[in-house]
């Protein structure tokens, strides 16, 4: 097991996976302190290539090459089951494809099992509100700030999708008053529902214990949360997925329809559960093209 400093593991992968071509800053979340801390919460880790034990949340920006900036952001969110951030199959990767389509990346390494909900929340909707208050500073449009979510990351996202004037996703900071809403989501693979014969359990009893409540199961079952005003979204997911049924990405991409809020879902017969960026699926590989299709036609890219 390979320990690092708190402040360096994220740049750390970023550098060592050398998929950027800018060197990756590291940007704190929560400068005034994280809310809730714990005096002795122990020390951040790797192992595997993944992140474990998130105390001092931050931002990795990984900008494009020079002179391809778009002015669109994405937060990405790594996947991990709110236990562990697979930061190498899910956030380098990604950013690289984004980067290369002209995007602004910023990698969200957020607080996990250590700290339960509403952590989380407050994490994305913190980062969403950071990047737009600092828009013009990072070179991008206010209007045109995305978050992409893997797996538990998928769920984090679906939560910045729903949730982002939620009372719980925040903290009394002055920030609190700059929109956390996406202008899209695209969510791999997703964790969605809490409950029922496709929940990912292990997600669920992370964020929320082994014995929540139902006010609590009913809040973090995202497809219920969503509204007309809910952020556009972007799915995928495959049928062979036995870790998160794609019955996830079905019930958000329905109830985002019934609500009448734009939405595209992609279901494909191959590929695990996990399968990030692979190019040997087939069909499935080809789901990045689709995604850029659908953002091309937004106006998010070019």
């Amino acid at each position: 097991m390979l320990r690092s400093p708190l402040a360096l593991s994220f740049l750390v992968l970023a550098c060592a996976a050398s998929l950027v071509a800018a060197t990756p800053s590291v940007i704190p979340l929560w400068p005034e302190g994280v809310p809730g801390a714990p005096l002795n919460g122990g020390t951040e880790y790797i192992q595997d290539d993944r992140v474990y034990n998130v105390q001092v949340p931050s931002l990795t920006l990984l900008a494009p090459p020079a002179g391809t900036a778009n002015r669109t952001a994405v937060i990405i969110c790594p996947g991990g089951g709110y236990a562990r951030l697979a930061v190498s199959v899910e956030g380098n990767p990604t950013a690289q494809w984004l980067n290369s389509l002209g995007v602004t990346c910023f990698i969200l390494k957020y607080r996990m099992k250590e700290f339960g909900h509403p952590a989380p929340l407050r994490d994305v909707l913190r980062a969403v509100r950071l990047v737009r208050s600092r828009a013009a500073e990072f070179g991008v449009d206010p209007e045109r700030i995305g978050v992409f979510g893997s797996s538990a990351g998928g769920h984090l996202a679906s939560c910045a999708a729903t949730l982002f004037d939620h009372a719980e996703g925040k903290t009394g900071h002055t920030l609190d008053a700059v929109s956390a809403r996406p202008a899209f989501v695209i969510l791999q693979y997703p964790v969605i529902l809490m409950d029922g014969p496709h929940l990912h359990r292990g997600s669920r009893e992370n964020l929320i214990g082994k014995n929540p409540t139902a006010g609590l199961v009913g809040l973090l079952s995202t497809d219920r949360q969503v509204t007309a005003q809910s952020s556009p979204a972007f799915l995928v997911h495959t049928a062979e997925d036995v870790s998160v049924p794609l019955e996830n990405s079905v019930a958000f991409f329905t109830a985002l329809r019934r609500a009448g809020v734009p939405a595209e879902l992609h279901l494909y017969e191959k590929g695990p559960h996990g399968f990030g960026m692979r190019r040997d699926l087939g069909p499935t590989s080809e789901w990045p093209g689709r995604c850029a299709s659908w953002m091309r036609s937004h106006g998010w890219v070019k």
